[in-house]
């Protein structure tokens, strides 16, 4: 079984650390999704269940949340703020 989920890295990380991250993920099973490098930094990925820990190292991480449907009245909001 895997994960969907959306990581993502502090504003201002280095493409080659986000990179070096999805390496991380491909390496472990994972696949990556969709990389996004605007409102945030990071990529959608499925990483197996028992590897989901494997950027739990990384200081640039900035959050690590499952990833599923967006609302409507969500995607108002995050409009707002991009």
């Amino acid at each position: 079984m895997s994960n969907k989920v959306i990581v993502s890295f502090k504003k201002g990380t280095p493409a080659a650390v986000i990179d070096a991250a999805a390496k991380k993920i491909e390496a472990a099973g994972g696949k990556i999704g969709h990389r996004y490098n605007a409102t945030i930094l990071g990529f959608a990925a499925e990483i197996p269940d028992n590897h989901i820990s494997v950027l739990a190292t990384e200081p640039e991480l900035d959050f690590i949340e499952a990833d599923g449907p967006v609302s409507v009245a969500a995607q108002q909001a995050l409009a707002k703020f991009s």
